[in-house]
C-alpha cells in the first residue's frame, strides 16, 4: 500500500508540473532522483545497491559493480535475481565503446519442437509443461555472462572473489525479511510447496516466514563459496553442475552435465539506432526488446511527439499504433540469430518504419488481425529484474536478467539453493499459440536443443547528440518491459523529463495480440480514455512493468531512479 500511495502522489505532482512548468524546462519529479557526485547504483534491493557502491569505492568499475549487484540480488531478491537464469548486459565504456553480453538460457540438447505437446496434440499443463517443474528450465547463463563481462571489461583492480563474497556472506549470515518478501513467499506457496527444497528453504517447511525474520540460505552460500574459489566454470563443470544434473535426472528433467559443460555466454554486436539525433544502444536478438523499441521509435519519429501533451489521447494513439506494428513483426521475424535468419537491419531501418507508418490513421485504431507483420527487405516476464551502474569515469552498465515467472520453475535444485528458471516458456512451445504473457510467437522461435529463447528484455543506453553518455534504463515485466523502456526514452527526449519523472509517468502497452490497449489504473483522465475508445481502441487496465534508470546531468552529477511501482534503492556517492 505504501508503494501505491507513493506512486499516486508522484503522479499527481508530475501532472501538476506538466501544467505549471513551461515546455522548455525539464519536468522534474518529486521526490527527486537520488544524486551522486561520483557514481550511482540502482537496483531493486537496498542491500544489493550498497554492495555495488562498495565495489566502486574499492576501485572497481561499473562492470565489476554490476556483477557484484547481480550476485547479491540472487540472494536478497530471489523471485527474480538469480544464478539459475540468464539475461543480457549492455555496456558503454569510458572510451566510447559499446558492448553487449548475451547470457540467455539455452534449451537442453534433449529438447525438441514438440517437447511440451502431449499425446492429444495439446500443450501440456502443470508438471512437465514449459511453465513449472523440472522440464521448464533452460540451461542457466548468468554466471557465465558475469564472468565474461568481468574478464573482458572489468577494471582489473578487484578480484572475482571480491565480487562473489558479499553475496555469499548475505546467504550465509542472512538478512532481515521485508514485509513484501515475506508476503511474496506466501503468495507463491502453492507452486513452491510442490518441490521439497523450495518448500524447505522459502516456505520454512510450511511454517512460513514473517516480516522481520532473519532469512539464511546455507546451501546457496555453499554454492557461492565454490564459485568464489573456483570461478564461474565451477557451476558448469564442478560439484554444482553434478548436483543440478543429478536432481534433473531424478525428476525427469532435461538438463544434463553435458548441457551445463557446453554452455557459453556470447558477446554480440550491440544494436544501435537513433531517435531525433540521439544514439540508442540496446540488445540485439535473441532479445526482441531492442528491435521492437527501435522500430516503434522510428515510426514515432514521423510525428511531432514533443508538441503533443505527454498524456494526451493523440500521443497514446500514435504510440499504440507503433507498438502494434512492431510487436506484429516480433511475432513473425524474431528468434535466436544462431538458428534463424532475423532481418535485424531491415526491421530497424528508417525506410521500413516509413512503410509501416503509412497504414496508421489519425483518429482510428487499426485492427491487429488486419495489420499483421510487414515485409522487411532482406532475409517476454513479469518477473525479471533490472539494475544499472555508472562509475566515476562514465562507464555505464544496464543489466536485465530473469528466471521468467516469479520464482521461475518453482524448483530449487537439491543441495544447491539455486532456484531454476522456467525460460522454456519463452520459446514458442507451439508456434502460433500464446505463452504465459499472451505473446504469439512464430517458427523462428520454436524449441530446439542448444537454442536460446526469444526475450523481451531491453537494457538500453542513450547518448547525447555530442556522443556523451546521457541515461540508461531497463525494466521488469515480460513484454511490457519494451513498453516501459520505450516510453521512458520518449519522456526524456520528447517531453524533457528527468529520469525519475520519465519512469514514474503513466504508461500504456500494446503487443499486437491480444488486440487491446492496456492503460494503467492511475494517471489517465476520463477524457483521454473516452477519446481512445472513440478511435476504436479496446481498453484494458493493468500496471505496465516497473523500471530502473540512471542519468548523468549536464554538470556530471549522477542521478538514480527507482520506479514508484516497485521497490529498491538508488545509492550514489
Amino acid at each position: 500500500m505504501q508503494i501505491k500511495a507513493r506512486f499516486f502522489s508522484l503522479l499527481a505532482i508530475i501532472s501538476l508540473l506538466a501544467i505549471l512548468i513551461p515546455r522548455a524546462n525539464v519536468y522534474a519529479a518529486w521526490p527527486a532522483p537520488v544524486r551522486g557526485k561520483h557514481a550511482m547504483v540502482v537496483s531493486q534491493h537496498e542491500l544489493a545497491s550498497r554492495v555495488g557502491v562498495e565495489i566502486l569505492k574499492k576501485g572497481g568499475n561499473a562492470v565489476d559493480a554490476a556483477v557484484a549487484v547481480g550476485l547479491a540480488l540472487a540472494v536478497v531478491y530471489p523471485e527474480a535475481g538469480n544464478i539459475g537464469g540468464g539475461g543480457f548486459m549492455v555496456i558503454h565504456d569510458s572510451k566510447g565503446g559499446n558492448h553487449a553480453i548475451d547470457y540467455r538460457e539455452m534449451a537442453p540438447a534433449a529438447a525438441s519442437r514438440d517437447v511440451f505437446v502431449g499425446s492429444d496434440g495439446k500443450l501440456i499443463k502443470g508438471e512437465g509443461s514449459s511453465t513449472i517443474g523440472y522440464r521448464a528450465s533452460g540451461v542457466p547463463g548468468t554466471l557465465a555472462g558475469f564472468e565474461l563481462a568481468f574478464k573482458k571489461y572489468g577494471s582489473g583492480k578487484v578480484k572475482w572473489s571480491e565480487l562473489v563474497e558479499p553475496a555469499r556472506r548475505l546467504a550465509a549470515d542472512g538478512y532481515v525479511l521485508s514485509y513484501r518478501l515475506a508476503r511474496l513467499f506466501r503468495d507463491y506457496s502453492e507452486g513452491l510447496s510442490k518441490y521439497p527444497e523450495s518448500k524447505r528453504i522459502f516456505l520454512n517447511n510450511g511454517k512460513f516466514f514473517n516480516e522481520g525474520d532473519l532469512f539464511k540460505q546455507p546451501d546457496l552460500a555453499a554454492t557461492l563459496g565454490r564459485v568464489e574459489r573456483f570461478g564461474a566454470r565451477e557451476f558448469y563443470t564442478g560439484r554444482t553442475a553434478e548436483l543440478i544434473a543429478a536432481d534433473m535426472k531424478a525428476n525427469n528433467g532435461l538438463i544434463t552435465v553435458e548441457d551445463l559443460k557446453n554452455y557459453q555466454a556470447k558477446e554480440r554486436e550491440p544494436l544501435i539506432g537513433s531517435y531525433r539525433g540521439h544514439k540508442i544502444i540496446s540488445m540485439p536478438p535473441p532479445s526482441s526488446g531492442g528491435i521492437v523499441m527501435l522500430e516503434a521509435l522510428n515510426i514515432l519519429e514521423g510525428y511531432d511527439v514533443a508538441k503533443m501533451q505527454y498524456n494526451s489521447a493523440e500521443k497514446y494513439h500514435y504510440l499504440a499504433e507503433a507498438m502494434r506494428r512492431a510487436f506484429a513483426d516480433r511475432a513473425e521475424f524474431m528468434g535466436d540469430p544462431d538458428f534463424a535468419d532475423v532481418p535485424t537491419a531491415a526491421l530497424v531501418s528508417k525506410s521500413y518504419a516509413a512503410k509501416r507508418r503509412e497504414s496508421i490513421q489519425k483518429d482510428k485504431a487499426s485492427n491487429s488481425n488486419e495489420v499483421g507483420h510487414g515485409a522487411p527487405a532482406g532475409h517476454e516476464s513479469m518477473d525479471t529484474t533490472n539494475f544499472a551502474v555508472v562509475d566515476k569515469d562514465g562507464t555505464m552498465v544496464v543489466n536485465t536478467y530473469t528466471i521468467n515467472d516469479l520464482y521461475g520453475s518453482q524448483v530449487t535444485a537439491k543441495g544447491t539453493g539455486i532456484l531454476l528458471n522456467d525460460e522454456m516458456d519463452d520459446f514458442a512451445a507451439r508456434p502460433g499459440e500464446p505463452n504465459m504473457f499472451g505473446l504469439i510467437q512464430g517458427e523462428r522461435n520454436a524449441v530446439k536443443g542448444g537454442k536460446r529463447p526469444l526475450s523481451s528484455m531491453t537494457p538500453t543506453i542513450v547518448l547525447r547528440p555530442d556522443g556523451s553518455v546521457w541515461f540508461g534504463v531497463g525494466a521488469r515485466g515480460g513484454p511490457r518491459i519494451i513498453s516501459a523502456v520505450l516510453q521512458t526514452v520518449i519522456n526524456v527526449i520528447d517531453h524533457k523529463m528527468d529520469i525519475q519523472a520519465a519512469i514514474d509517468a503513466p504508461r500504456i502497452h500494446h503487443q499486437w495480440l491480444p488486440d487491446q490497449l492496456t492503460t494503467e489504473p492511475i494517471g489517465f483522465s476520463p477524457d483521454t480514455t473516452v477519446i481512445l475508445k472513440a478511435y476504436g481502441h479496446k481498453l484494458a487496465s493493468s500496471w505496465v512493468a516497473s523500471a530502473t534508470g540512471l542519468m548523468i546531468d549536464t554538470n556530471g552529477v549522477r542521478l538514480g531512479a527507482i520506479d514508484s511501482r516497485s521497490d529498491g534503492l538508488a545509492v550514489g556517492y
